[in-house]
């Protein structure tokens, strides 16, 4: 029980530790050329962007910084993250991680025949369970930087899965993703996007 407490203390602290060293405020008035294509708030009016409103701190904070590395490639990102500082990249990643995200919904068909996949995997072909790093709601790990997918924009969600299967995209921790989505049909990959989304 005294380690529990003490590992719960340290996660407290770390998080803690996060929260004050950014600055909410500030990364509001940072996200004025952000919200041409994410929105005022972080939700993204067109399904061609993410919605970065309720998103992780740490892994947009994550991404915003392999932006600048080169590490994921985009033309545009890799322009918009040029002149970010550290700090101006967590104070963003806070002001969006406060926001609402704008709800998904999808089909109670969709959702029982994607649901198995989801919840489960598929042991035959080697797949893991989404819910097993996306958690059952979709609502990621903020320390591992697994980002939070319920909410959505189902579109983003499949073009992000075909990217990871055609390694177009591999910033992905250990190759997981790439592996994953290599064993996804165009179909699963489909109902998998539209019932992540609409998770609560």
């Amino acid at each position: 029980m005294k380690k529990l407490l003490i590992s719960l203390f340290a996660l407290f602290s770390f998080i803690s530790s996060v929260q004050a060293q950014s600055n909410i405020n500030a990364g509001k008035e940072k996200t004025n050329t952000c919200s041409a294509c994410h929105g005022a708030d972080g939700n993204s009016p067109s399904n061609l962007y993410p919605k970065l409103a309720g998103q992780h701190a740490s892994y947009l904070e994550k991404q915003l910084l392999e932006y600048k590395t080169g590490q994921r490639q985009d033309p545009i990102m890799k322009s918009m993250v040029a002149m970010l500082s550290r700090q101006d990249i967590q104070d963003i990643a806070a002001y969006y991680a406060s926001q609402q995200a704008s709800e998904e919904s999808t089909t109670e068909d969709i959702a029982l025949r994607a649901q198995k996949l989801y919840m489960g995997g598929d042991i035959k072909r080697m797949l893991p369970a989404c819910s097993a790093c996306h958690g059952p709601r979709g609502n990621g790990l903020f320390l591992a930087k697994y980002p939070k997918l319920s909410n959505q924009h189902p579109a983003y969600i499949e073009t992000q899965l075909k990217q990871f299967r055609a390694q177009a995209r591999n910033n992905d921790t250990n190759g997981v993703m790439v592996d994953i989505a290599a064993k996804l049909t165009n179909n699963e990959i489909t109902l998998l996007s539209q019932y992540i989304a609409a998770l609560h």
